[in-house]
């Protein structure tokens, strides 16, 4: 039997108005306060009314945010596709999803994308810049009552709701793993990661470097150069590599920008000599994939990631409790031509 507010008031020492204010996020509590009623609701296993609270909810018509950096990435295509579906699952719900689509990487833009909604939204959903401007607005938001969901990518120091995306550094390694598989432990690498000021980027790139480290020191790393998530950007960024370090017999993408790095290899006449490893199953992907430019790549549920998120945000609404994880993490799976 589920826990009463009662109870939960009782032992967590203050009255039952203050934590059905904790529970409904209805009004301002001290947060060692709020931290304690929570952690107590917690261990009693408290479950609010949740068909109760999702009528009163589809009175409010509860809005959630997309910030993405979707722009030109057709990764983020599935990701949107995933939000769609889940916008029409909740629709009795009276759910509302506003997207905020952006390019690149600038940290202003972001915030700028964040400001014009964050008056109208109950939870924001965010492919976030690991950038400490961004981190302090949106604990800021946390703090007002705003639920935050670091979607794809997670960000340093921020008390957000939860994450809900792959785990970059396994996606490292496994790309590691698999350049080795098809090398014999022996390849000159070039890492070629979307943007530094990406949490994952980097950590897919640590992961590599790590398992290289680990498990096969005949693994040279040539160099890591940004794409900048960006095909034109990343043709020259893979063609200055190449020519600086020619011995390059290898290369992975960590990020998005893998068509440019395709089409850099096939201008400099290397297909045949460089083993490419990637990220994500999107059509220019698939198209170097069955012409023999692209070995392998590593895909990470996009639909999921956005499908999941927009459910979790609705149930942070309903409830009015965190999530039960502080990370919700989707699969990495290893896709090569035949089972594409």
């Amino acid at each position: 039997m589920s826990a009463t507010i009662k109870q939960i008031a009782e032992l967590s020492g203050v009255s039952r108005g203050t934590v059905d204010r904790v529970l409904n996020n209805r009004g301002k509590v001290k947060p060692q306060t709020e931290a304690a009623v929570r952690r107590v609701a917690e261990q009693l296993g408290y479950q609010p009314n949740l068909a109760g609270k999702a009528l009163a909810v589809r009175k409010k018509a509860p809005v959630i945010g997309v910030v993405v950096s979707s722009e030109e990435n057709p990764f983020f295509e599935d990701v949107l596709r995933g939000v769609a579906r889940a916008q029409q699952e909740l629709k009795d719900y009276g759910v509302r999803v506003l997207r905020k689509p952006m390019k690149g990487y600038d940290v202003k833009r972001q915030l700028a994308l964040i400001d014009e909604i964050r008056d109208e939204i109950n939870v924001l959903i965010l492919n976030p810049i690991n950038d400490p401007k961004i981190a302090a607005v949106l604990n800021d938001l946390q703090k007002n009552g705003v639920g935050v969901i670091t979607m794809n990518n997670d960000i340093e120091n921020c008390d957000r709701l939860c994450y809900v995306g792959c785990d970059y550094i396994r996606s490292g390694r496994t790309a590691c793993g698999m350049i080795a598989l098809m090398t014999n432990g022996q390849a000159k690498v070039g890492l070629l990661p979307g943007s530094k000021k990406i949490l994952g980027h980097n950590q897919r790139v640590q992961g590599f470097i790590n398992a290289a480290r680990e498990r096969y020191p005949q693994m040279e790393i040539t160099g890591v150069e940004e794409t900048e998530d960006d095909d034109i950007v990343a043709f020259e960024t893979t063609k200055n590599l190449l020519a600086a370090q020619p011995q390059t017999t290898a290369l992975f993408v960590a990020a998005a920008g893998t068509y440019g790095v395709c089409r850099a290899v096939e201008a400099l006449h290397k297909t045949d000599e460089i083993t490419i490893v990637c990220c994500d199953a999107i059509p220019s992907t698939v198209e170097m994939m069955e012409k023999g430019v692209i070995e392998a790549t590593i895909c990470q549920q996009p639909f999921t990631q956005g499908n999941k998120s927009v459910h979790i945000a609705f149930d942070y609404v309903v409830s009015g409790m965190r999530p039960q994880k502080d990370t919700f993490i989707v699969k990495n799976e290893i896709k090569i031509l035949e089972n594409l």
